[in-house]
């Protein structure tokens, strides 16, 4: 079983909205550095805004590869070597473009007490995933990282065919 992390700076007021990151695992950037992705670049400036701010929650959820796990994602890696982009990869394998639930993350938060939320993201399917659940968006706030050589091509795929909000790419 994985257990999804709650990282939480400050206090936690049901009545003001929480600055709150959602992200998912990505052990190939955090961990052993890939550079094609920006999730590492995310979750530290993440990580920078909640410390400035004072106050925030990082809830790290672990859901690989956009949900389809750690093994997979590296078999999508060796086609995207062969030229296939990140969402054509993952459906030759036989998945989605994008697997991840919001639900489980939706239940933890409102355990946690939040209810009202600044989200820290890029990602449409993430604003439309926790309102689903009842959670209150008041605002998104964008995660943009400059794009690399490495990462140009993922984050182009990202805006165009997930529809990521990416001024930059």
């Amino acid at each position: 079983m994985l257990e999804h992390v709650a990282l939480i700076k400050g206090r936690i007021s049901k009545d003001s909205p929480t600055l709150l990151r959602v992200h998912s695992e990505c052990i190939t950037s955090e961990v052993f550095g890939s550079l094609s992705c920006d999730c590492k670049a995310q979750l530290d400036e993440a990580f920078n805004v909640i410390s400035k701010n004072k106050n925030g929650v990082i809830l790290y959820m672990r859901q690989e590869g956009r949900g389809i796990g750690l093994a997979n994602k590296i078999k999508a890696y060796d086609l995207q070597s062969k030229g296939f982009d990140t969402v054509t990869a993952n459906k030759k394998l036989g998945f989605a473009d994008d697997l991840r639930d919001y639900g489980i993350g939706a239940q933890i938060l409102v355990d946690l007490g939040i209810k009202k939320i600044h989200l820290l993201t890029n990602n449409p399917r993430k604003v439309i995933g926790l309102k689903g659940y009842g959670l209150e968006i008041l605002k998104r706030i964008p995660v943009e990282i400059k794009p690399s050589l490495n990462n140009k091509k993922y984050l182009k795929t990202k805006k165009q065919k997930l529809g990521h909000f990416l001024k930059n790419v």
